[in-house]
């Protein structure tokens, strides 16, 4: 039985007139390879070729070169097998916004040959799981931005696959509603699937993966644990609001961590060489100080990896 989810070789993408000669490259020449049960972030800046390989592995793109497969079987030779294995949340909606809600997650799972009286308890389910059961009897389109994403969400989920994939699953959502996301995928996670995703935010993929991958100009340029990754990049510095004032007694008590206060809610934190945010974040509530966020310094993956990326 094959122990691997996904695996990628040598896989290529060039758009252009013919697919395969001329036009732009998106992807040259990547290698991945993720294990049942992972969950793993890929990441990098905007155009680095994150969706073009989630739409490669989804069947939704076709690959000019290279090897794709998802739980051992080949995506160009048995592409319908081999999607009934993969549930995809893409970036933008591509939902009926008229539509009920309800009915929005029983047709998807007609696509994948379920039957209607298979379709609605499972759509019960996973609507409940996603907070929306409530709103089963809405349009789409009444749906607020972060309630429409557990909507996609719900959708991917319903023909229960081995695999998901998410293309930037938290653009747009609220800090709370974020975090309400990973816990729903962290959980979802610890039942057996693996989980795939791509985000331009650093804490985002230290607070829910194992393992990352960097992608940049189509190519990986880096791969391995969320520790390994921060300790040969020697970043990071992050702004971390808290829910209340930070009294100066606190801050004496944190000594041992590179703390400055930048307002009255906010501290900035400089993680030394190998220290998770995690780590950090449990030695600071140990002080009573409640964090609300933690957001990179410089915002985005962009700049965070700017010198790894100048690099390449």
């Amino acid at each position: 039985m094959a122990t691997t989810a996904l695996k990628v070789e040598n896989v290529k993408k060039v758009y252009g007139k013919d697919g395969k000669q001329k036009g732009t490259e998106a992807l040259k020449g990547v290698s991945l390879s993720i294990e049942k049960g992972e969950f793993f972030a890929l990441l990098g800046p905007n155009g680095a070729g994150k969706s073009t390989l989630i739409g490669i592995l989804s069947g939704l793109v076709l690959k000019s070169s290279g090897v794709a497969e998802v739980a051992g079987i080949d995506i160009s030779t048995h592409p319908a097998q081999a999607k009934a294995h993969i549930g995809l949340v893409p970036q933008e909606f591509n939902f009926n916004i008229f539509e009920k809600v309800e009915n929005i997650v029983i047709d998807q799972a007609g696509y994948y040959g379920l039957s209607r009286a298979e379709a609605i308890p499972r759509t019960e389910k996973v609507l409940k799981d996603l907070g929306l059961w409530e709103k089963r009897s809405a349009s789409a389109q009444s749906l607020s931005g972060g309630m429409k994403r557990r909507l996609m969400i719900a959708r991917a989920l319903v023909h229960e696959p081995e695999i998901l994939l998410l293309d930037e699953p938290t653009a747009g959502v609220d800090v709370e509603l974020r975090r309400g996301m990973w816990d729903f995928l962290r959980e979802l996670n610890q039942k057996g699937t693996t989980i795939i995703l791509t985000t331009h935010y650093l804490e985002e993929a230290e607070m829910l993966c194992r393992r990352v991958a960097i992608i940049n100009k189509g190519q990986i340029i880096e791969q391995g644990s969320v520790k390994e990754l921060l300790t040969k990049l020697n970043i990071v510095t992050l702004l971390l609001d808290s829910v209340e004032p930070i009294t100066d007694a606190a801050l004496v008590l944190l000594r041992e961590l590179a703390i400055e206060r930048v307002d009255e809610t906010t501290i900035k934190l400089t993680l030394k060489p190998g220290q998770t945010v995690n780590e950090a974040i449990r030695k600071i509530g140990a002080t009573g100080i409640q964090i609300a966020n933690v957001r990179n310094s410089g915002s985005r993956l962009e700049e965070v990896f700017v010198n790894l990326i100048e690099k390449d």
